[in-house]
């Protein structure tokens, strides 16, 4: 069974998003897409200030298996991205809460708005349950 995080908020593009102390949204891909992807051997991420829109392809993970896109689950600027992914992205695969986030996005006003139109982990459990 993968892993819900219930302090998270989900896509249905298998992303997941958590609210930081200082305010911005970090994200990453869940435990269930790990497990689907497989060994992971490589994730693109856009750089850091570049602006992004929810449901905008933006970046890819590569594992043995295929190629996948990654989605933005909000609209907002890149202010960080987890470099650790470049020389080892199979922190993905091992710890894809914790060591293996992807990007930390500042969006300004709407967060509430925008983290209410995600899965909550109830509902993303539903998800989750109905694919396999």
């Amino acid at each position: 069974m993968s892993e819900v995080k219930q302090q998270l908020w989900y896509t249905d593009e298998h992303e997941w998003v958590q609210r930081t102390a200082d305010g911005t949204l970090r994200i990453g891909i869940t435990d269930f897409a790990q497990h689907q992807l497989g060994d992971i051997v490589f994730v693109e991420l856009p750089e850091a200030g570049v602006t992004i829109e929810q449901g905008a392809e933006i970046g890819t993970i590569e594992s043995v298996k295929t190629v996948s896109d990654l989605f933005a689950p909000v609209t907002g600027t890149v202010l960080k991205v987890n470099e650790a992914l470049e020389s080892t992205p199979e922190l993905v695969n091992e710890s894809p809460y914790e060591k293996g986030w992807m990007i930390e996005v500042e969006m300004g006003k709407d967060v509430e708005e925008a983290l209410g139109k995600l899965l909550p982990a109830d509902q993303y459990e539903q998800l989750i349950s109905d694919e396999q």
